[in-house]
């Protein structure tokens, strides 16, 4: 079955708005992983305008599921990340400003910068995986640089589930297939929801893990977060 993991990210930019300590990050971590998560995801960002640098520390102990920890490889996040040593770590072509992520690296261009990072990152036994958009060639060469897995970057999936579904998904098929032909593990995120995540779950049902954070966090303002990861959960029971 497909793991879920929650990203907390909203949950910090809320607690930051006021400059105090609610809502908790550390004790919604918990409490997620207690209803049901099967990991937290994060992704600090040099301006700290969400998670901060002390949030990564201090969720270490926290995390009794798996830690991912997301972002652009440079070189304060991977000496964040080799001290905090997270189960996964998922390399992000954000540059600092950016608002969310929107594209997957380009694995040809920079195939040997993130083979470096890659083999120095499992030298710290600690999984990789390369966020990247359905392309064959730039498949093959994460298949090349050694990571774990790849996180298929779905926002264009869902931006065009609507619209045409059979269409939408046809490219990521075809993608998570090539990669586990060349021994790639597939993880996906951005954008999914409740609408859309089932429909990607039956049609590639070998997806080890999701990650999904501002629509999981946005329903659960409606439906609270025990109810909310339990529904995300349930749309992850490939048929």
């Amino acid at each position: 079955m497909t793991k879920l993991s929650v990203n907390i990210n909203k949950i910090a930019t809320l607690r930051n708005a006021r400059g105090e300590n609610l809502p908790d990050v550390l004790k919604v971590a918990e409490d997620c992983q207690r209803f049901g998560a099967d990991g937290i995801t994060v992704h600090p960002r040099p301006d700290e305008r969400h998670i901060t640098k002390k949030d990564v520390f201090d969720l270490q102990s926290k995390i009794s599921t798996e830690f991912n920890i997301e972002g652009y490889p440079s070189p304060e996040f991977i000496a964040m990340v080799k001290r905090v040593k997270p189960n996964q770590v998922t390399f992000v072509p954000d540059p600092p400003n950016a608002i969310t992520s929107s594209e997957g690296w380009d694995t040809i261009t920079h195939e040997l910068f993130l083979t470096d990072i890659v083999t120095e990152m499992q030298a710290a036994d600690i999984r990789t995986s390369i966020f990247m958009e359905p392309n064959a060639e730039k498949i093959k060469a994460a298949s090349r640089i050694g990571t774990d897995r790849i996180e298929l970057f779905t926002g264009p999936y869902a931006k065009q589930y609507a619209q045409n579904r059979e269409s939408a998904i046809a490219p990521f098929v075809e993608a998570a297939l090539l990669a586990k032909s060349l021994g790639l593990g597939v993880n996906a995120g951005h954008d999914l929801n409740l609408e859309n995540l089932t429909y990607l779950i039956e049609k590639i049902p070998f997806i080890k893990e999701v990650s999904i954070g501002h629509a999981l966090i946005s329903d659960a303002l409606y439906l609270g977060l025990e109810k909310t990861i339990k529904a995300y959960k349930n749309c992850l029971i490939a048929l």
